[in-house]
């Protein structure tokens, strides 16, 4: 049988703490894995682009997964798809999962987890946090990354103003004009946009200030210009991916412009751009998204669904 977990039955199985720390163990240890995900993208007649991540492998666990998404910016929710997770053993499909719902939570914590190592310690909880993009994405980034640690204020900016105030509302924060203005405010920003421009440049920013970019995770989003990227302390989730799809793509910019890896950083082989004590760079966590960070979701949502019997099962066989 075949278990479908549901947006509902994921939101009722996921817990923000959980995660953060499978996806933690996950990215000091996904290096170990001697099969390389990987990340397919292709354009379609259509107002939109297919995703496929495949495999989702993690040291320890029996299974694997497959990801299938539509991205359609114009539609809402603007990412729909299914992950489906397969037995080690025989390739039985133990479940299908919500794919826009496990790719929310494992981007945005996974975003949360680096920037909380990456930006410098606030231990007074005085720094204000920007958002740029008030979607899901950011809405567990913000979540995930308030539960590492404190903010003095936020400030948040979207092309949608409505959006935008009800995401200042949710968050007890403050709406910005601009993106400028937003990193004129904020000590750490986030952005989570669909931006095929720049929305911040070097001359945005200023020294100690960190920035986390989700939007470029396919050819043609950029949300950082290259000056900035060259400037900074960069750190990316996967090297020749960032460079093929990602942030380093979109600013032409090579595989070694990366000043490290966060799973680098977390097993302490590269060092954050504050640990050193001082702040006078800009640090720029710029991921794409890897195959392991859906199985690291899933196996949770679906052990937990397993003791919980949540979620109803098919036998696509029969």
């Amino acid at each position: 049988m075949t278990r479908l977990l549901t947006h509902s039955d994921l939101l009722a199985l996921l817990d923000p703490a959980a995660c953060l720390a499978a996806l933690a163990d996950g990215f000091r240890a996904a290096d170990d894995v001697s099969v390389p995900g990987q990340r397919v993208r292709t354009d379609l007649p259509f107002p939109g682009t297919a995703t496929v991540l495949i495999p989702g492998l993690l040291p320890g666990v029996d299974a694997y997964t497959v990801k299938v998404n539509a991205k359609f910016p114009g539609a809402r929710p603007a990412l729909r798809g299914v992950i489906c997770l397969h037995g080690g053993a025989d390739g039985e499909l133990l479940a299908l999962l919500d794919s826009a719902t496990v790719t929310a939570w494992r981007t945005g914590l996974a975003a949360a987890l680096g920037t909380h190592a990456l930006a410098a310690p606030d231990p007074a909880g005085a720094a204000v946090l920007g958002v740029i993009g008030a979607g899901a994405q950011a809405e567990l980034m913000v979540r995930g990354l308030r539960t590492l640690r404190s903010f003095a204020g936020l400030t948040v900016y979207d092309t949608d103003a409505d959006r935008a105030a009800e995401f200042a509302a949710r968050h007890d924060g403050q709406v910005s004009a601009s993106a400028p203005e937003v990193a004129a405010d904020a000590d750490v920003v986030l952005l989570a946009t669909w931006s095929r421009t720049p929305l911040l440049a070097l001359a945005d920013t200023r020294p100690g200030q960190h920035l986390t970019t989700l939007g470029a995770d396919e050819p043609g989003k950029q949300e950082l210009a290259g000056d900035l990227l060259r400037a900074a302390h960069l750190v990316v989730d996967d090297r020749e991916l960032a460079a093929s799809m990602g942030a380093l793509a979109a600013a032409g910019l090579p595989a070694s412009a990366a000043d490290a890896t966060l799973g680098e950083v977390l097993r302490g082989e590269r060092p954050a751009a504050h640990a050193d004590g001082t702040s006078t760079v800009r640090s720029v966590y710029a991921p794409v998204g890897l195959p392991w960070q859906d199985l690291a979701l899933s196996w949770l949502a679906f052990r937990e669904a397993e003791r919980r019997g949540v979620g109803g099962t098919v036998d696509l066989l029969g």
